[in-house]
């Protein structure tokens, strides 16, 4: 029964389940993705002495992936992973957010100047010579500064070879396993075609996370670089990037069983958490997203609605807020249909069993899980507070992320650090509303009061009650009224006062009541954190030392990765099958059976060309137009913009969701229920062809 139940609660590896290092494939993996149907050489996909398919893989400004589709240097990802970029080039008479933008040429390519695209050029295994730094003695506090100085030490050889690389160690196995990625990043990086919102945000909110799913999420990028095809800031003088690999594109098309290889940049999974960790990532920090991100999106909502120009300024921040709010509703429901922390409770009573059936292992693992239990249940109360304050103050509003900006502000930086810390200060500046930061502020203090213990307010709190009676509004009117922060002309003007002193304005003062408050949090959890990092990292390798002659993939840390599958439909529920794609027909019925909500409005225009319109080679068998499709591949956040290749390594499409029934997926892979969401690469070439052909010259289309 033991040995059922630990079966029952480990990730279990399907032929479709891993976020798999493409330094680190094994044989089996590889015989596995034959037998699915790879039909190229493993060789061609990851070499870093030759150009293969990884080489056209890209980490799109550190949150998303994309993938080079064009030997003038074109880039394809998600409309939602372009959409900070797009927001921040719009305004009111330039609506790129509503309206879509196309560069007719290369003059009129738009510079994104916060993005930027990183290429990976190889891995490598450095955990003996950081694990050379530690002992069993140390104490976790000091094994972790050992860990981290090696780590700074080799990632800073990296630089030192060459100045456009960077060296980044990642840290595997909870700690057990250390690598080291070597990257060149290009920072000029231009907006090239941006579909408006009826196809790249078709649906909203409402249809986030959900399939069946009729949403064009992509958009287009170049990157450029110097004359020497090395990286370079933004100049006019600079060039198209010349790839060392394009993906190739495939029109074929796809059909149920067909084979399907992500890779891309998945951000974080917690498949080997104790179950301790998720209960508190479930229950606490899911929890405190949820509370305090609807409040925060209903006002963002309700302005944005009723103002053209706010709705520009919070559109990206409301999309980025509301994709994990909702993503982590549907963990919480995820959690309790599929009985996941009890899984991994069983797990881990086999695990105890093992541990004392095993002289060597009970000798060092006896106290493991009281120790662990303890260590979470000490800093229960204070993480709570902590995810509460992190949601509500240091992502709430906008006044304190200025704040924040200028204390950290480094005069002594390179221009180059001193120009990107300037743009970040003005663009803050640009996407903020008084009226609407006023309303958010007012709502994050009262609710961190109704949420959290007393124990754990800020000292503005006391202020509050004996100077305003706990009116938080009337707090907040005042803070902005006094504060020569709340806009960028007011600071401009303070700068040139001699008797301003920054520190003394009332939003900074503010904002060290909250840094005091932050770091006291970690005075409060203390030595426990510490204990619950070792525990996690001696759970970990002893699951791995109980089944040795597994094949265990490393939960996923934003480094490259790949994962396998098929196309396939799947069952939901009861009586209800989801076909493995949708067509232009399907946008259609969508956009009517919902006309009253704007979320699915589409131009009539459109909607007539996508029931009467002639698709040519972009067609389906059916002679429809493809939208979007599903896969049973593993992803997670930050794999949006994947490139989705067939068994040839071609481009079939791009990934950019996952569905309802597996918001569970990032701590338990459900082989039946989870799909990866894709856009057809078929719908994405024709509305490219539509807009502007002369793009397609440079990509090679099968």
């Amino acid at each position: 029964m033991a040995l059922m139940a630990l079966v029952l609660a480990l990730p279990q590896l399907h032929a479709d389940e891993g976020m798999w290092m493409l330094a680190n494939l094994s044989k089996s993996t590889e015989q596995t993705m034959r037998q699915l149907g790879l039909e190229m050489p493993v060789k061609k996909i990851y070499d870093p002495e030759h150009p293969t398919l990884s080489d056209a893989i890209v980490s799109f400004g550190g949150f998303c992936s994309g993938v080079v589709v064009s030997n003038d240097g074109l880039v394809f990802t998600n409309h939602h992973c372009g959409f900070e970029s797009i927001q921040q080039l719009s305004d009111v008479d330039h609506d790129w957010v509503k309206n879509g933008y196309i560069a007719d040429s290369l003059s009129h390519e738009l510079p994104c100047p916060e993005l930027y695209v990183r290429f990976l050029l190889r891995t490598e295994n450095v955990t003996r010579r950081i694990l050379g730094a530690v002992d069993s003695d140390m104490t976790e506090s000091v094994r972790t500064a050992a860990v981290d100085s090696m780590k700074l030490v080799i990632a800073n050889e990296i630089s030192a070879q060459d100045s456009t690389l960077v060296g980044v160690v990642d840290t595997y196995y909870a700690g057990n396993e250390f690598w080291l990625s070597v990257y060149r990043d290009y920072t000029d990086i231009r907006l090239v075609l941006a579909p408006p919102s009826y196809v790249g945000k078709f649906g909203w909110e409402t249809d986030n996370w959900v399939w069946p799913r009729h949403t064009g999420d992509f958009c287009v990028f170049r990157i450029y670089a110097d004359k020497d095809n090395r990286p370079a800031d933004y100049s006019e003088d600079n060039v198209p990037f010349r790839p060392p690999y394009v993906a190739p594109i495939s029109l074929s098309g796809i059909q149920e069983g067909s084979f399907s290889m992500t890779i891309g940049y998945p951000g974080t999974t917690e498949r080997y958490l104790s179950s301790y960790g998720i209960d508190r990532l479930v229950h606490t920090n899911r929890q405190a997203m949820i509370d305090c991100r609807t409040v925060k999106q209903d006002i963002w909502k309700r302005h944005m609605n009723a103002n053209d120009s706010v709705r520009i300024m919070y559109a990206s921040k409301y999309d980025q807020s509301s994709n994990y709010w909702k993503n982590s509703i549907g963990m919480q429901r995820c959690v309790r249909q599929q009985h996941l922390i009890e899984k991994k409770q069983a797990m881990e009573q086999a695990l105890r069993r093992w541990i004392n059936q095993t002289p060597a292992e009970r000798s060092q693992l006896l106290h493991l899980f009281t120790d662990l239990e303890l260590a979470y249940r000490n800093t229960h109360d204070a993480s709570r507070a902590q995810s509460y304050f992190g949601e509500a103050f240091l992502q709430g509003p906008e006044l304190v992320a200025i704040s924040l900006l200028l204390l950290n502000f480094d005069e002594g930086a390179d221009e180059r650090t001193l120009s990107a810390q300037r743009h970040k200060i003005v663009d803050t500046y640009k996407n903020l509303d008084v009226n609407v930061d006023k309303e958010v502020f007012s709502a994050m203090i009262d609710l961190y009061a109704q949420k959290v213990d007393t124990l754990y307010q800020p000292a503005f709190y006391k202020i509050l009650r004996s100077q305003y009676g706990g009116n938080a509004t009337a707090f907040v009117d005042t803070l902005y009224a006094r504060s020569r922060l709340v806009d960028l002309n007011t600071f401009a003007q303070a700068l040139e006062d001699s008797t301003f002193n920054i520190a003394e304005d009332p939003a900074v003062t503010i904002t060290f009541d909250l840094l005091t408050q932050w770091f006291d949090f970690s005075d409060k959890m203390g030595e426990f954190s510490s204990n619950i990092e070792r525990g996690e990292r001696q759970l970990n390798a002893a699951v791995r030392r109980m089944y040795a002659q597994r094949n265990f993939y490393p939960d996923a840390n934003s480094t490259m990765r790949l994962s396998y599958g098929n196309v396939c439909s799947y069952r939901p529920r009861d009586g209800v099958r989801f076909a493995h794609k949708t067509t232009g027909r399907g946008v259609v019925e969508k956009a009517v059976r919902n006309y009253v909500d704007p979320d699915f409005y589409i131009p009539l225009e459109f909607g007539k060309y996508l029931i009467d319109g002639d698709f040519g080679r972009y067609a389906d068998a059916d002679g429809q137009l493809p939208i979007c499709f599903i896969t049973n591949n593993d992803i997670t956040g930050g794999n949006s913009g994947s490139a989705m290749f067939n068994g040839r390594g071609q481009l079939i499409g791009l990934a950019f969701d996952g569905n309802w029934e597996a918001m569970g997926s990032d701590m338990l892979f459900d082989a039946k229920l989870q799909r990866c969401i894709g856009v057809d690469i078929r719908y994405v070439m024709r509305l490219i062809e539509n807009g502007n052909k002369d793009l397609m010259k440079g990509m090679t289309i099968l």
